[in-house]
Parts: C-alpha cells; sequence; structure tokens
C-alpha cells in the first residue's frame, strides 16, 4: 500500500500533468488558428504526450493499492502574442514540471519509498528530453525572429513530428 503522503503529492501531480496536455492543446489551437499546422501538429502531439504521463501516474497509483483523486484542472491560456512566445511559455512550463517531478523524487526518497522513486526515474529521464527539445525549438524561434520563410521551413519541419508510445506505458483496461 502507498503512503498516503506520496499519493497525494502523485494526484496533485496528474492534476499538473492534466493541465500541461490542456496547456499543449491550447496552443496547438493557438498555432492552428495562424495556420502554422507544424508548430500545431507538434503541440497536439506534446498534448497527447502529457496525458499519457498522467494515465502512467494514474495507473502506478491503481497498482500500488492507492485512490486516484482528479481535482480542478485550471483553464490554460488561450492567446499569445507571437509564435515565439508560445515556445517561450513551453519551455518554460517544462522547466516547472522538471522541478515538481523532482519535489516528487525528493518526497519519494525522504519517504523511503523505493518503489516510487523507480517509477519517477522515467519521468526524470523524460523531462531531459521534454526541456531540450522544447528549448531547441524555442532558440531556433528567436534566431529567426521575423523571418516569416525561415518561419514556414520551420513549421514544415515540425509537421513531421509523430507520437511516440512510452515504452512501458499501459494500454487501456
Amino acid at each position: 500500500m502507498i503512503k498516503e503522503v506520496i499519493q497525494n503529492a502523485i494526484n496533485t501531480q496528474i492534476a499538473r500533468e492534466i493541465y500541461s496536455s490542456n496547456l499543449y492543446l491550447s496552443m496547438a489551437g493557438f498555432y492552428t488558428t495562424k495556420n502554422l499546422h507544424g508548430f500545431a501538429n507538434w503541440m497536439r502531439i506534446q498534448a497527447e504526450e502529457e496525458m499519457t504521463h498522467a494515465l502512467k501516474m494514474f495507473d502506478y497509483l491503481l497498482d500500488r493499492g492507492g485512490k486516484p483523486v482528479l481535482g480542478a484542472i485550471a483553464a490554460p491560456p488561450s492567446e499569445w502574442v507571437s509564435a515565439v512566445k508560445v515556445f517561450e511559455d513551453a519551455f518554460h512550463h517544462e522547466q516547472l514540471v522538471t522541478s515538481w517531478i523532482h519535489e516528487l523524487a525528493d518526497l519519494a526518497i525522504a519517504e523511503r519509498d523505493h518503489a516510487t522513486s523507480s517509477m519517477l526515474k522515467w519521468f526524470i529521464d523524460e523531462q531531459v528530453e521534454e526541456e531540450a527539445t522544447t528549448g531547441e525549438i524555442y532558440d531556433r524561434l528567436c534566431m529567426i525572429g521575423d523571418n516569416p520563410t525561415a518561419l514556414f521551413f520551420l513549421d514544415n519541419e515540425l509537421k513531421s513530428r509523430k507520437m511516440a508510445p512510452a515504452p512501458d506505458a499501459k494500454s487501456a483496461k
């Protein structure tokens, strides 16, 4: 049985992951309204990944005899001043998610919950990739500046992103 303090912290993170999914979906909508369909595709897939993360934690709680409790999810923003600002916000959001995952990992260590520590290793590694990817695209957008041709080429490149399933994600029960 999972400790209540760990269960509560994971439930909080599940809500954060769902918020992240909603945030990226909102960003996808923003990009679509600007006819930047490659950026919209990238964000839509990011939204799916974040929901997968929430479900991974949801299933983990169930596997440990815990109880997932889904709390209220705040509405994300729906407007940004530029394509660059969207990715700047995405990058900063990934840095925030990393800090939350690290707090969970610290709690698991403090509570001597080795199973949760093991599960969180996947998320820690995932956040390295998340920050690197969003940071790279943000940096490229900053280099592009107001060059519409360069923006078009990056948008076209981002159309090729496909959803890759997590290696050990559970299928629907």
